[in-house]
């Protein structure tokens, strides 16, 4: 009982060190541009931090000192940028008070423009001098990211404005997702809801789930309708942040044309934006949209506008008479609109359209069909064949040892047969997000490097195996040893990456659904092993009460499991039909059925 113990107690620490590991140290520098740490979940709303001032003005060459303040938190990360273009690089140098709390970043070409934690200890106060640079624009506002703990964050903090003498104040307030925000033409407040009335007909629409009513609590609804020279749409969603759509010439963010309808203090503001890559949405200060109408109610926001297929004297706007993937997303805002990166996975369109051709009523998909079956072949491998295998090898070899198949015992073919499909699956399953994405995945996290060492584990093993020493060997046992540790390390490794991988959004799968699955799973192998090796240990007792002589005893042993044999089979048959139903399960999660 000892082997399983030790894979069940490493396969802890693994979850566990990968669950805490991320920048203790503070050395961050990936985060100066989104200012974003790559914890694989949401920031928090409604910040507990604050950021404070001892002025409202200065001059190039000046020192500002500059306060973050809160309940205990482990990690942060301060900048000072341009209050009037938030997404442009860091300004101006800081200076350290405490060199055992904080410590200089160099972001950009800037030194010591950026300052984050030492270490995950404690703290409630930091305090820092900003020094002002003779190229400092007029207005500069400080921002932070604090990490209380390891999933639980916020980014973007908003401090003070800090301006030069004889500075003018903005007309509208500012946010760390957006430039200046105007609206030129009227607003309206709906005052019913959409439906879907047209589609396919005199409207091209998308809904998720397919044919859903945009009444429904659930239903993600976006439609785009030709009126002469200019086309009017719809977009209605669950959401009490914002909702928004994007128009692009690939299906990756980045270059694309994108419309926001944002909730803010209990108010709807409809713009359109310009994505640069996995950044935050850069707001436009000049709207383009007409006959603007919201409404906000039961936790379904829905805006709709009115926009020119061609708008050749703005940069960034598509010509809406084109071919297009579509995006719709949706995600979660301030009271004071700044917006937070998406929920989910944003629903794309299956492919690419013209919204202002034939009307059509599609879907799409939050899930690309590559990804989804990425993770089926991975747990069929994982959860079923491999499974199945160590079971055969470990528990079946009395059992089987008179049986044969093919000229060998039947459970080495029935546990190699199994293994070389492992083999098969994975190798199929691993090679599918590499063509998805193009190359290598840095949003993933943990995942693919574990991914990637648990393939050359997969490979080592059966190369391996194909030089096993003979049964008398002296290094036959050298050779048990390393084929169970390297097989007990690739599951252990197997089990973590699929837990990492389930947590990203692209395979979008229903939380907590899939995290309970992956727990029974681990639950109910680990039983059942114990179940055999509590059987084993048994019949071996048995055996060393009834006889004193060695080679009596191997034989009442040979005897002894004979008689359980029946015992093994049932118990191997309730666990294949065991994981069935686990498949099932993350068959029917992974579908959203």
């Amino acid at each position: 009982m000892e082997l399983p113990d030790l894979a069940f107690a490493v396969w802890m620490f693994i979850c566990f060190y990968a669950s805490v590991d991320s920048y203790p140290s503070g050395k961050i520098r990936e985060a100066c541009t989104s200012m974003i740490p790559c914890h694989g979940s949401s920031p928090q709303l409604s910040p507990e931090h604050t950021i404070t001032v001892n002025g409202t003005e200065f001059k190039p060459g000046d020192n500002i000192e500059v306060h973050l303040s809160g309940p205990d938190f482990e990690g942060f990360f301060i900048q000072a940028r341009d209050a009037e273009h938030l997404d442009s690089p860091a300004v101006g140098s800081f200076m350290l008070v405490d060199r055992k709390l904080s410590q200089l970043l160099t972001c950009g070409r800037i030194k010591n423009s950026a300052v984050s934690h030492t270490s995950k200890a404690k703290k409630r106060y930091i305090r820092v001098y900003w020094i002002a640079p003779g190229d400092a624009p007029k207005r500069v506002q400080f921002l932070a990211t604090v990490v209380k703990k390891y999933k639980t964050f916020w980014v973007n903090i908003p401090g003070p404005i800090v301006s030069q003498p004889n500075a003018l104040s903005p007309a509208t307030p500012l946010h760390a997702t957006s430039e200046a925000i105007s609206t030129s033409h009227s607003v309206s407040y709906l005052s019913k809801p959409f439906n879907a009335s047209g589609c396919g007909s005199m409207k091209f629409c998308i809904r998720n789930p397919s044919n859903c009513d945009p009444e429904s609590a659930s239903c993600f609804f976006l439609s785009f309708q030709e009126e002469k020279s200019s086309v009017f749409i719809e977009m209605s969603g669950p959401s009490e942040g914002y909702l928004a759509f994007a128009l692009s010439h690939d299906q990756w963010m980045g270059d694309d044309d994108a419309y926001l309808c944002v909730n803010e203090d209990h108010r709807v503001h409809v713009s359109t934006a310009y994505l640069k890559g996995r950044s935050p949405p850069v707001l436009d200060s000049e709207t383009v949209l007409e006959d603007v109408s919201w409404r906000l109610v039961d936790g379904i926001l829905q805006c709709s506008f009115r926009r020119s297929i061609s708008l050749p004297a703005y940069n960034g706007r598509f010509n809406l008479n084109a071919t297009y993937y579509i995006f719709l997303a949706d995600g979660e805002a301030s009271e004071g609109g700044l917006i937070y990166k998406h929920r989910h996975q944003p629903l794309i369109a299956n492919g690419i359209y013209n919204i202002t051709g034939l009307p059509q009523d599609i879907g799409g998909s939050r899930s690309p069909q590559l990804i989804k079956a990425h993770g089926v072949l991975m747990f069929v491998a994982w959860i079923t064949t491999v499974s199945i295998g160590v079971i055969v090898a470990r528990f079946f070899k009395p059992v089987w040892s008179h049986s044969f198949l093919f000229g060998k015992e039947m459970w080495f073919q029935v546990h190699r047969m199994l293994m070389l499909t492992t083999v098969m699956l994975t190798s199929i399953s691993f090679v599918l997000p590499f063509i998805y994405r193009g190359g290598w995945s840095q949003q993933a996290g943990f995942h693919p490097y574990l991914g990637c060492t648990m393939m050359a584990l997969t490979i080592f093993q059966p190369l391996m195996a194909g030089f096993r020493p003979s049964h008398h060997a002296p290094r036959r046992q050298l050779f048990n040893w390393f084929h169970w540790s390297t097989g007990t390390t690739a599951r252990i490794l197997a089990v973590v990456t699929m837990f990492l991988g389930m947590e990203l959004p692209a395979l979008d799968l229903p939380d907590p659904w899939d995290t309970y699955t992956m727990i029974g799973f681990v639950a109910w192998h680990v039983s059942i092993e114990i179940l055999l090796e509590i059987h084993s240990y048994c019949l071996i007792r048995k055996v060393e009460v009834i006889e004193d002589d060695r080679i009596q005893i191997l034989q009442s042993l040979t005897s002894a499991e004979a008689e359980g044999r029946l015992f093994k089979q049932v118990v191997l048959t309730i666990y294949i039909c065991g994981n069935t139903v686990f498949l099932i399960a993350f068959l029917a999660a992974i579908n959203h059925i």
